[in-house]
């Protein structure tokens, strides 16, 4: 949106010019268009520091780019941070993932929600700011995006029907965990049938008796062609679903029991594959704290 034109009081109110002041754009903007709570996209994004760069990209990432690069853009109503520490890192698998090569890379995870049918607004805002940050040096480009995507929503599963939180107060409520999970369909036109198969069966027994209140599943759309450079395009568009896990406990308490065993069922099944499973615990906001349990 371009500044309003002119000087003086005049141009300010948008009167005499015939440009209309920017809070009237504002408000007109307010005025239409899909306004609810669901979760209809998402953006995910797993990022590994260089070697050296962990406080530096952490006190970049808590102090700045939480806030400038995402939670202060129209439609991103919510938000968190997440951390693998070395040990969560080594429960990952498989060992070839085709997400993270090796698997332990991406060792911060944010995930945020996006206002359902506000992706196209949303995206033109976004990669309007990031180039902006980029151009005033508020980038830090110490980093390397191991799988960042944003994501239309597809499913929510929960383990508790219809009591508890539901997904739009996942990121706000106090979970002590999230499992990121990535499975493809063996081809496109078999996705709708994994889709299918997770929700009906797999996930319902899954939760069970789970430490897990629900598991919100997405799935990766591609990023605009000008995207920032250091961003790598969306691979799996055609037949990848994103899963994620939501805790009530530390993922290192129910690892063995309810997350080892993950890639088999889903292996054996014929739908798709598990390409990463890989638990995280969330950030402390303000703090540096798990930073020197990265490596």
């Amino acid at each position: 949106m371009g500044e309003p034109g002119g000087s003086g009081h005049g141009s300010r109110s948008g009167s005499g010019s015939g440009t209309r002041a920017r809070g009237d754009v504002y408000g007109e903007l307010a005025a239409v268009g899909p306004y609810g709570v669901r979760p209809g996209h998402a953006l995910i994004t797993m990022v590994e520091p260089h070697p050296g760069q962990e406080y530096a990209y952490n006190r970049w990432y808590e102090d700045d780019h939480y806030y400038a690069g995402a939670m202060a853009m129209p439609w991103m109503y919510a938000g968190r941070r997440w951390v693998a520490t070395r040990d969560l890192q080594l429960l990952r698998f498989p060992a070839e993932s085709a997400v993270a090569r090796p698997v332990t890379a991406g060792c911060y995870l944010s995930t945020y929600w996006i206002t359902e049918g506000r992706y196209a607004d949303h995206m033109k805002w976004t990669v309007g700011i990031n180039k902006r940050l980029n151009r005033d040096s508020r980038v830090h480009h110490a980093r390397t995006h191991v799988f960042t995507a944003f994501q239309d929503h597809e499913a929510t599963v929960y383990r508790d029907g219809a009591a508890g939180p539901r997904d739009f107060h996942a990121l706000d409520h106090p979970y002590r965990g999230l499992v990121l999970e990535v499975v493809d369909a063996a081809e496109p036109e078999r996705r709708a049938e994994l889709l299918e198969w997770l929700v009906a069966r797999r996930l319902p027994r899954a939760l069970e008796r789970s430490p897990a209140a629900m598991v919100v599943i997405f799935r990766p759309t591609p990023l605009p062609g000008d995207r920032m450079t250091y961003v790598k395009q969306v691979e799996g568009v055609d037949t990848r679903l994103t899963l994620l896990w939501f805790l009530e406990c530390d993922p290192r308490d129910c690892w063995a029991e309810h997350f080892a065993p993950l890639a088999d069922p889903v292996a054996a099944s014929g739908p798709g594959r598990v390409e990463l499973v890989a638990p995280f615990i969330p950030t402390v906001p303000g703090t540096d704290r798990y930073v020197d349990q990265l490596r």
